[in-house]
């Protein structure tokens, strides 16, 4: 059974990539390429945008002719454009892969009661990589415990807006949880000046933004004599957009309900 899926943001970064990823697998078919009202790429190909063959799908802000079969809509728009997707979807029973991050208490909550009336797969980071990561951070967590200090650092391209990554603040709340400490009360996110000794507990973030950088985590558990190092690198965005149309697949069928890529990939 294929797949259809419409693409919103299509002319974006990750877009292109999504359009890429979507084209490319056998199980799934591009149904329509969405764009910002009067984009400079409105009415072109959205293959040829995206620098791969002609995919037969116009890239397009207007949403009155999607097709009626449209299976999933998988959104990495800002967090204003995916509010107005996710109420869209609501009202025509679209069922959604959400990688939208920089997501504040009340978006997060709008995209939770959206999950009461659609399945939703919402996840900040699609790599099936980083997930499994975030499994085996589960483990080194429990077992290394509070004897060792935690830092997290993350590397992304220049023009990334929010910080830390959607990606590092998971990483951090499935330690937090592993552990049993509240998150909010153990990170650190800014160190400047003569700060003192490290606060016992801490969970440390360190956010780098510099050129092209795809996106890099590296968790650090520092003991007394020894440091374990568990590091994700992501060299292309097909990472995350081939992670994407996998949940899309998989979600197609789903009851209403929020989902995670651990729930896609059986690793919850």
């Amino acid at each position: 059974m294929t797949t259809t899926i419409a693409i919103n943001g299509a002319s974006g970064r990750m877009g292109k990539a999504l359009v890429q990823a979507c084209v490319e697998n056998d199980g799934t078919s591009l149904a329509a390429a969405l764009v910002r009202l009067n984009s400079d790429v409105e009415g072109l190909d959205a293959g040829t945008v995206a620098g791969i063959a002609p995919a037969n799908v116009t890239m397009t802000s207007d949403r009155s002719n999607l097709p009626s079969d449209l299976n999933v809509w998988i959104d990495f728009t800002l967090p204003e454009g995916l509010m107005n997707a996710l109420d869209y979807c609501v009202a025509n029973n679209i069922p959604m892969v959400i990688g939208t991050t920089g997501l504040n208490e009340q978006q997060k909550q709008a995209i939770t009661k959206a999950g009461n009336t659609i399945p939703i797969v919402f996840a900040p980071n699609m790599s099936v990589g980083v997930n499994l990561c975030l499994s085996i951070l589960q483990t080194a967590a429990k077992t290394l415990g509070e004897d060792y200090d935690i830092e997290i650092i993350e590397a992304h391209h220049k023009n990334k807006v929010d910080a830390p990554s959607g990606t590092a603040l998971r990483m951090g709340e499935v330690i937090a949880e592993s552990l049993g400490v509240d998150l909010d009360e153990k990170a650190e996110y800014t160190r400047h000046g003569n700060i003192g000794a490290r606060k016992p507990g801490a969970i440390g973030f360190q956010t780098i933004r510099a050129g092209d950088i795809v996106g890099e985590h590296t968790v650090t558990f520092a003991g007394i004599g020894e440091r374990v190092e568990i590091a994700h690198r992501a060299t292309s965005r097909l990472t995350f957009a081939r992670g994407a149309v996998r949940a899309a697949t998989w979600l197609q069928g789903q009851s209403a309900g929020v989902y995670n890529m651990q729930d896609v990939l059986g690793l919850s």
